[in-house]
């Protein structure tokens, strides 16, 4: 019998993901653990390795379409192996039956959302038929059932409806691009839409932070060199404390749901040529500053080689991402749905200042941009918990205590 090859989940808000290359051609032999195809969602690129040695028997999506994920997108088996076409398996999908009584109360049906042109729509063989005798196009109906597909029911409920603004826009973000640029233009939009963002700003003074840093360095009687001390580190220890200090801000958002959490899992936003990617740092509250360091050090390198493990990609519970290499001092991030907040940092700053005693010193600044959603979580608690991070940052010794 045939070994499936799905298209994996690689997140908590991912549904569906692209086939962008298959590597292997049908007919091919393929090794257990082998990258046969790359997949593009949820802001990454992602090998998809053979789950067992075989023959590439069957190519379920072709490159440049769009899968369901846990749904099947190829075939190993052993050369000759008769398998249905890809049709042909969708179409083995049961419809309810029609006079299945039900005490329960018919749910209302959900507003449309438009496909794009070129999407791939799974309906099953009566509800096409149905569709067709009443003139409908079934492009405009959201599927009720499993994978989204559409069925007899939701056809008969279906009830077309005005055009907005708003499904106008979603239906377009990403028009013209493809792959992970493609999925990044999504994402993004339909985090603007559907969250109320507001960024709170406030500079860090780590003047004292720095000449922590070379105390420790130059008293380590070691050589530190798994980035405990390097700014990225030891601000995601600020972040993380923060956090724990603030459970209202370590918290996801989805479905109507809030979830908060006691754990802090750290995403850290690292710029590769096709956009944007988090990886994921588990567990970061439980780490000392070397642990931290040093993963946060393997995360970054495998994601810019493209060979960090899937499990590294999803679940974050809040974000780091980093432009002060670009010179930006303030600006404004972007949620990473479906979590609640997101911290920018900028270029250090040098600025002259008023000492205590009206002498002029030099001073070194951290801009720092918090983006949180307004649904969730009010002005008043995102400031203290922004407030809470600057402390940490100006009380250095608190990082290691």
């Amino acid at each position: 019998m045939a070994t499936e090859i799905i298209m994996p989940t690689l997140g908590l808000t991912m549904t569906e993901g692209t086939v962008d290359t298959w590597l292997k051609d049908e007919g091919d032999q393929v090794e257990k653990g082998e990258a046969v195809c790359t997949i593009s969602s949820e802001k990454l690129s992602h090998d998809v390795e053979a789950p067992e040695e075989g023959t590439l028997i069957k190519i379920l999506v072709p490159t440049g379409e769009v899968a369901p994920c846990k749904d099947a997108i190829g075939l190993i088996g052993e050369p000759g192996e008769e398998v249905p076409s890809k049709t042909e398996r969708e179409d083995t999908t049961e419809e309810t039956p029609e006079e299945e009584p039900s005490d329960k109360k018919t749910e209302p049906v959900k507003p449309k959302e438009k496909k794009a042109k070129g999407d791939r729509i799974f309906i099953t063989p009566l509800a096409r038929k149905v569709a067709k005798e009443q003139g409908i196009d079934y492009s405009q109906i959201n599927g009720t059932g499993g994978n989204g597909r559409i069925t007899r029911r939701d056809v008969e409920m279906f009830e077309p409806q005005e055009e907005s603004v708003t499904a106008t826009t979603t239906t377009s973000a990403g028009a013209g691009l493809t792959g992970m640029r493609k999925t990044i233009a999504q994402r993004m939009t339909s985090s603007l839409q559907n969250t109320a963002q507001i960024t709170v700003q406030q500079k860090a003074d780590v003047t004292q932070l720095m000449a922590f840093r070379k105390e420790m360095k130059e008293n380590a009687g070691m050589p530190l060199t798994d980035g405990q001390m390097s700014i990225t580190t030891l601000l995601s220890k600020a972040t993380i404390l923060a956090l724990q200090d603030a459970p209202k801000m370590n918290a996801l958002y989805h479905d109507g749901k809030l979830e908060e959490f006691a754990e802090v899992h750290l995403g850290m936003a690292v710029a590769l040529d096709e956009g944007l990617i988090v990886p994921v740092v588990q567990n970061a509250d439980k780490m000392t500053l070397t642990e931290l360091g040093k993963t946060l050090n393997d995360r970054i390198e495998k994601t810019q080689q493209g060979t960090l493990e899937s499990k590294n990609y999803s679940g974050s519970t809040f974000t780091i991402t980093n432009l002060g290499k670009g010179g930006a001092e303030y600006f404004t991030p972007i949620l990473n749905p479906p979590e609640t907040g997101i911290l920018g940092v900028g270029s250090m700053l040098n600025e002259l200042v008023l000492d205590e005693e009206g002498q002029v010193v030099q001073k070194q600044k951290l801009p720092l941009s918090l983006t949180f959603n307004h649904q969730v979580i009010d002005g008043a608690p995102a400031a203290d918990f922004l407030s809470k991070v600057v402390e940490y940052l100006e009380m250095p010794y608190s990082l290691v205590l």
